[in-house]
């Protein structure tokens, strides 16, 4: 997630830090504080919580302790700050989190064992794919994309296809801002154009096939389904080298659709 800039408080006279807008929810401060932590600040201290949330330091510290008995946060030996169980067991509640992962599990278990690659399912969450799953040999070639960590929808296999079945209006807006050397410089396609006919191949071919540019890795993506559309993606992603990517095509298409008559089963049951 993307905390909040400190840059859109005022600071305050005592140079405390930035003060949070006039009549900011409680609430909305208390996910600034969350929104804070992110791979590269899993453990920050008080200063860097007011710093990264923009919420004075007083502030912060009344925030941070009612979030530790509430158990979304832990406050270490040192008295740093990390996220807490508690967020754990409310987020595994999540329907498209924890409920889509149970349903996916087996057959992307499955997927693993023939194709010895990395198998990731992702879901959109705004204009991210967010990775609610990933399954990695130990020798498999290193990824740059974790569990709960987001990934760029135009640059990505997953997000390709997530990206092909989104909202209209979505689409246009990536496309409007479609830059080549964009977001991690992932994106093999030079125009915006190039980049919309790929996304309606991906519709009418039901898979998305991603090459990394210059990179040395390839990834091949479907769709899964509900009664009511797509959810998630389901992806392989395997050195370049190694095999042509459309060897996995036919794999990773059965998984996903496979996931999909369950999601199916289980809409229709309730």
């Amino acid at each position: 997630m993307t905390p909040p800039e400190a840059a859109a408080g005022q600071t305050t006279p005592t140079g405390q830090g930035p003060k949070p807008p006039v009549g900011e929810a409680v609430i909305d401060r208390a996910f600034r504080l969350l929104n804070s932590f992110d791979a590269e600040h899993r453990v920050q201290s008080l200063a860097d919580l007011a710093r990264r949330a923009g919420i004075p330091r007083s502030s912060t510290l009344r925030l941070a302790r009612k979030l530790v008995d509430a158990g979304a946060l832990e406050r270490l030996e040192d008295g740093d700050f990390v996220i807490g169980l508690g967020l754990l067991e409310v987020a595994s509640l999540a329907p498209r989190g924890h409920g889509l992962r149970a349903v996916a599990m087996p057959y992307m278990e499955d997927l693993f064992h023939v194709t010895r690659h990395h198998v990731l399912l992702g879901v959109r969450d705004g204009d991210d794919a967010l990775l609610v799953e990933r399954l990695s040999a130990h020798d498999a070639a290193p990824v740059r994309f974790r569990v709960g960590g987001r990934m760029p929808l135009a640059a990505t296999g997953v997000g390709l296809v997530l990206l092909a079945h989104a909202p209209a209006e979505l689409q246009e807006k990536v496309l409007n801002d479609f830059a080549p050397q964009g977001e991690m410089n992932l994106m093999e396609w030079d125009s915006a154009p190039e980049l919309r006919r790929t996304l309606a191949e991906v519709r009418r071919g039901g898979f998305a096939v991603q090459r990394e540019p210059g990179g040395t890795l390839s990834t091949v993506a479907a769709p899964v389904r509900d009664g009511g559309g797509v959810v998630a993606a389901l992806s392989v992603v395997m050195p370049s080298s190694e095999l042509a990517p459309g060897s996995y095509v036919t794999a990773v298409r059965t998984s996903a659709r496979a996931i999909s008559r369950q999601l199916g089963s289980s809409t229709r049951e309730v």
